[in-house]
């Protein structure tokens, strides 16, 4: 049992792309289930697709700051209810660690050349306000 995340809940990316260094604000939930926990909308499993941020990143060897889009692209086991649903969806839950990952859209760079890596891989975990419901 873990606590329902509610629309507002943040998704907060960790800094570690390796070997891209990611400084991004949190992503915002948005809720689209049809049951509520005080009074804001429960996540449903592919609201997750709902977080997308702008971050900059640097790596070593390219120490000039670029610009990427942060995605949730995996949840975690215990981070989607087995047993609760709203709306026929499996509920979200606070969890572990989700899946991300930082499509390129200006590449860092050093004076001589720029970073040719397209995306990078990482992770990131849910902050929830919700402190009192919770679901399995």
């Amino acid at each position: 049992m873990d606590f329902v995340l509610t629309s507002g809940d943040q998704a907060v990316f960790n800094p570690g792309f390796a070997p891209a260094i990611v400084v991004a604000p949190a992503g915002v939930l948005t809720g689209s289930g049809s049951a509520t926990v005080s009074g804001l909308p429960v996540c449903v499993q592919g609201d997750e697709v709902s977080v997308v941020v702008t971050a900059a990143y640097t790596t070593p060897t390219f120490p000039q700051p670029g610009a990427g889009i942060l995605t949730i692209t995996g949840l975690a086991p215990d981070q989607v209810a087995t047993m609760s649903t709203s709306g026929g969806r499996p509920v979200l839950l606070k969890g572990s660690t989700f899946q991300a990952r930082m499509q390129v859209v200006a590449p860092a760079s050093n004076p001589s050349s720029v970073d040719t890596v397209p995306v990078y891989s990482g992770a990131g975990t849910f902050i929830t306000s919700n402190t009192v419901t919770r679901a399995g």
